[in-house]
């Protein structure tokens, strides 16, 4: 069996993307927000149904410029429990982040523990929508609005997620996309911000343009986030096929559930009423037997993810900060403890999932 890995990018038919390189070749134009970049930033707007979007060249970047936009300063309250770019955007802008425990359940930061955390020098909240599974953006936009902190969610895996009362996309102050290789929708690299009026967004597309008002004219000290043609070109076509990506994505997790419910030793992400995108399928092992278990699955080729372990707070730019302690961070430590991230994309086929399933079974049987 050919090894089998914690994603795959869901590539459409070479030949149909053909047409868009040609159009490419013909008018010259291959980046400075070209006709596919328009195009994309609109059909992305009309699908995530937000007024604004401004797309960027990864969504690292469009972390950076989100904190530039709103002139974010001082301490940024965050979650340990995230791939190291949410933190590291904080450092890149010269803010300390303060790491909060996160839910049990959600895996999200845990609002209850947000007041706690906060200093004068707090100016924001950057919580995660972690696995796209929902925050709780009442609780937080409650506090942001009762201490007076900008919101900015870090939704890289949150594409297309929706909760009882809509898209996820709409709250906070700023929501930031991944469009990365191995995120739901992708465009090979590529993020956005979703902006919630025009001035926002004017604002932001001069800061990921070298601060650039017109060709004589600078008034903010930008970088180059711009996404290329090519990119916004694939995101186009990508674009048409993602429904049935996600109706597959849908299916593949009832059927590992379904699997896996009456396995003893492991539990599964509860999902309950969030209506997920389905990006990832993390399990949750008794922390002495996770990694026996990561080390079985990837003998027998199956190359799951601990995502995400070590916690952020755990590496060395960040272990001295008071908010990294163990003792601040529990649920967090332990969840990061149990998490396999098992193979989620699209064409993973039936008999994987099974064999996948049945490795599970086996050795927690054997124990």
């Amino acid at each position: 069996m050919k090894p089998i890995y914690v994603t795959q990018p869901t590539l459409p038919p070479l030949a149909e993307f053909i047409p868009y390189l040609e159009k490419i070749w013909d008018n010259k134009i291959l980046t400075n927000g070209g006709a596919f970049h328009q195009q994309l930033e609109q059909a992305l707007c009309d699908y995530l149904g937000v007024k604004h979007l401004a797309l960027f060249t990864n969504g690292t970047i469009a972390l950076i410029t989100a904190l530039q936009a709103l002139r974010i300063t001082g301490e940024v309250i965050t979650t340990p429990y995230s791939f190291v770019a949410t933190a590291h955007s904080l450092l890149w802008n010269g803010i300390k982040p303060v790491f909060v425990d996160i839910d049990p359940i959600s895996l999200n930061l845990d609002p209850a523990k947000i007041e706690a955390a906060i200093t004068p020098q707090t100016t924001a909240i950057m919580p995660v929508h972690c696995y796209g599974y929902p925050c709780d953006v009442a609780r937080i936009q409650e506090i942001a609005d009762n201490y007076n902190l900008k919101v900015i969610y870090d939704a890289a895996h949150a594409f297309g997620v929706h909760d009882k009362n809509g898209g996820i996309l709409n709250h906070g102050d700023l929501s930031v996309l991944s469009f990365h290789a191995t995120k739901v929708f992708n465009t090979f690299e590529g993020g956005a911000i979703i902006c919630p009026d025009e001035k926002t967004k004017r604002r932001i597309d001069h800061l990921k343009n070298f601060g650039f008002v017109d060709e004589v004219t600078v008034v903010a000290a930008g970088i180059n986030g711009k996404m290329s043609e090519i990119n916004a070109a694939f995101g186009l076509l990508q674009l048409k096929g993602i429904d049935e990506a996600l109706a597959k994505r849908k299916i593949i997790d009832a059927r590992y559930r379904d699997g896996l419910k009456n396995v003893t030793g492991i539990r599964c992400a509860n999902v309950g009423e969030h209506v997920a995108n389905y990006a990832y399928f993390p399990i949750f092992v008794n922390s002495p037997n996770r990694d026996a278990l990561y080390e079985k699955l990837k003998e027998n080729g199956i190359f799951g993810r601990r995502y995400f372990y070590p916690l952020i707070s755990d590496f060395p730019m960040y272990r001295s900060l008071p908010s990294a302690a163990q003792s601040n961070l529990p649920v967090a430590r332990q969840i990061s403890h149990e998490v396999i991230c098992l193979p989620m994309y699209p064409n993973l086929e039936n008999e994987q999932v099974d064999f996948i399933v049945s490795l599970i079974t086996e050795f927690l049987e054997d124990l």
